[in-house]
């Protein structure tokens, strides 16, 4: 009994272990891919010192940010020569933001920056590339065929992320993207089908005088009656406040109507709010030369010392 007890814990032991292992494996793997690669850069994206160099792109596939600072970039083009790129610690623009892109130029001058490695691309043999995390595990990899790829060609994936590879560069519907998506769409389903319906634009013009007609007509109608609401409660408090129930009286007596008075002094007070009735001063200033033969300013009695009175 004690030995079956016994078993039965390693069992378990080893299910919980080999779960923890597969899922820290998930979510490693999960963030940072590698998503497109130009060997050959004859005439294609060039980096910010304006020189054309292989590029390798990353892509975070996440929906949450990734820093890159701390891993590893490995290149092999010949069997037991592997180049490493250590990314630096300390620069914010490792952070890839979520579901975006980061570039590094393969052109062996690291000194240039963050995102230069220390390698280059090999044109003629094959390219194994991976990425590491910081600690040394493997994150994802890629070899590009040798002689798969044209000048100014990439070996990119179908889409961002997706787990099918192809050459891009050398169709019009599969072109190099940079720091972007690999799948870029140029249409919209919608547009297209209303094109397709209305080819001139004489349905989109209709519906939107329709609309604007139709919202002026709605602006009428509730300002109007809205006024005519307001002036019958006016009236009915001023009826009430009055103790007066006869309608026919309550016109001729005029309660709750505004006299012409007022409501041309409301109109004024309104219009100088809005200062197109202020006094506007006169912006011409005019100095009128005046001659005096004496100024107190100039007079020599003021710098000279009074004598004090003798008693």
């Amino acid at each position: 009994m004690i030995m079956n007890r016994y078993r039965t814990g390693i069992f378990l032991s080893l299910l919980l272990l080999v779960g923890f292992t597969s899922c820290q494996e998930k979510k490693t793997n999960t963030k940072l891919v590698l998503n497109e690669v130009l060997v050959d850069n004859v005439s294609n994206f060039q980096d910010d010192y304006g020189v054309h160099s292989g590029w390798i792109e990353i892509f975070n596939q996440s929906y949450s940010s990734a820093d890159l600072a701390g891993c590893l970039l490995r290149m092999s083009s010949q069997p037991g020569d592997t180049a490493t790129y250590f990314i630096p610690k300390g620069d914010v623009l490792t952070l890839v933001k979520p579901r975006q892109h980061t570039l590094f130029w393969a052109d062996n001058a690291p000194r240039r920056g963050t995102f230069h490695t220390n390698f280059e691309l090999s044109k003629t043999e094959a390219n194994w590339i991976g990425l590491y995390d910081s600690g040394r595990k493997l994150l994802d990899q890629i070899v590009v065929p040798a002689g798969a790829l044209q000048a100014d060609q990439s070996y990119a994936r179908v889409s961002d992320g997706a787990a099918q590879w192809e050459v891009k560069g050398g169709h019009e519907d599969r072109y190099v993207t940079p720091s972007t998506n690999n799948q870029t769409i140029e249409s919209n389903p919608k547009m297209d089908k209303f094109e397709q319906h209305d080819p001139v634009g004489i349905g989109m013009a209709i519906s939107a005088m329709s609309v604007v007609f139709l919202g002026l007509i709605l602006l009428y109608v509730c300002f109007k009656y809205v006024g005519k609401l307001a002036i019958r409660l006016r009236k009915r408090n001023a009826m009430q406040v009055h103790n007066i129930t006869d309608k026919q009286e309550a016109k001729e007596k005029g309660l709750g109507e505004a006299p012409g008075e007022v409501i041309a002094a409301i109109s004024m007070a309104l219009h100088e709010h809005q200062g197109a009735d202020h006094d506007v001063e006169e912006t011409i200033l005019t100095i009128s030369r005046v001659k005096r033969s004496y100024s107190p300013w100039s007079s020599k009695i003021y710098t000279l010392r009074e004598t004090p009175h003798k008693k």
